[in-house]
């Protein structure tokens, strides 16, 4: 399939700033040629994962070599603990010292992490390197490769300090994902599903059938799943890069979710897509507590979350301690945070979220403690 199979091409539309986002097998071996439209010279700078470059660093490498690019390569610990002050200044440090300019070329070559991490150091040396995302989590291919978020955490919590960046280019190489564990794989299925409870009905009956076939890798599934994905993300990004508006709504379940990773001080016990997948569930069933969603379209839309592994009860969730006071407390730290009060995405039904401006964060603390208690 990788000799004669046609990459997809999503374009993301932002004018003089826009590009594509090539999704398909066989992408990372012909990277060379992919990067001729962005290179100033013959060489680039690579950020990847301790884990990843042990997997397709070699790899990579070599395909550089066939377009006679010199690849410098930075490697950096695997896990959301990266994203870190320190990990970024030594990056920085690291392309200053090498004699990285503007017209360089910056990869990040991992997942979700290495992207956030290595976006946000594009943007700040030297006011802007150009920047080519190769997503190589499922996670990361569907979700944050896309749309320009960068960010670091701080012990407030997570991604306060970031900027919007875009790439020039990502590609999204499904063979890259072979390696990945049947949990990371799970992880990325979350913010798939995420694509379709926002205002995509047709894609929640589609994941229904062939949701399996996503999360065990099937060439033709997983392909169609990131397209329609990177499709979703693209329009709405086109709409309102900056999240002024409707991209708020490719948050659903976040607001909870990043609280849950925070309460695992953004440790492996609880992964992001996990973390998304059980803060999903928490929207629809908060959705139901305030009369907005029927409780039937919420445990279809739970039951389509859980239907490849992902715990949807808080209860059971991995990780932990988790406590509802804290949990609420800590929301306090969202970006768009009020006071007591706090921003959600809820829904009204399959499809059909929403921004719901001003939750009550003491009612939400309640609904928590509910949640906690049931099993």
């Amino acid at each position: 399939m990788t000799d004669t199979f046609t990459p997809v091409r999503v374009r993301v539309d932002l004018g003089e700033r826009g590009y594509d986002i090539c999704i398909g097998p066989g992408l990372a071996a012909s990277i060379a040629d992919h990067l001729q439209p962005v290179l100033a010279r013959d060489r680039v700078f690579v950020v990847s994962d301790e884990t990843v470059w042990g997997l397709h660093g070699a790899a990579l490498q070599a395909a550089l070599d066939t377009g006679n690019i010199d690849c410098h390569c930075h490697t950096v610990p695997a896990g959301e603990a990266t994203k870190n002050w320190q990990q970024l200044g030594d990056l920085v440090e690291w392309l200053l010292d090498a004699g990285a300019g503007r017209d360089d070329v910056l990869i990040a070559f991992g997942g979700g992490v290495v992207g956030d991490l290595t976006g946000l150091a594009a943007g700040l040396t030297k006011r802007g390197m150009r920047l080519v995302q190769v997503p190589t989590t499922l996670l990361a291919q569907v979700d944050s490769s896309v749309g320009g978020k960068t960010a670091v955490n701080t012990r407030h919590g997570k991604n306060l300090v970031g900027m919007f960046y875009q790439p020039q280019l990502v590609l999204a190489d499904i063979d890259l994902l072979a390696t990945l564990p049947l949990r990371e794989r799970q992880a990325g299925y979350a913010e798939i599903v995420k694509y379709g409870l926002i205002d995509d009905p047709a894609f929640v009956n589609w994941l229904e059938v062939n949701g399996a076939g996503v999360v065990d890798l099937d060439p033709e599934a997983v392909t169609e799943a990131v397209a329609v994905s990177c499709r979703a993300k693209a329009r709405i990004v086109a709409q309102d890069e900056r999240e002024g508006g409707v991209r708020a709504l490719l948050n659903l379940g976040h607001t909870f979710g990043h609280t849950l990773e925070a309460a695992n001080g953004y440790g492996p016990a609880l992964l992001h897509g996990e973390a998304v997948g059980a803060g999903m569930a928490l929207a629809l069933r908060y959705s139901v507590r305030l009369g907005l969603m029927k409780g039937q379209d919420a445990e279809r839309g739970i039951r389509a979350i859980a239907a490849c592994g992902l715990e949807t009860r808080l209860a059971n969730l991995t990780g932990g301690p988790y406590i509802a006071s804290d949990l609420a407390e800590a929301m306090k730290q969202d970006k768009k945070a009020r006071g007591a009060r706090v921003p959600l995405i809820l829904a009204k039904g399959i499809g059909q979220s929403f921004i719901y401006p001003d939750a009550d964060l003491s009612d939400v603390s309640d609904f928590l403690a509910e949640e906690l208690s049931n099993r």
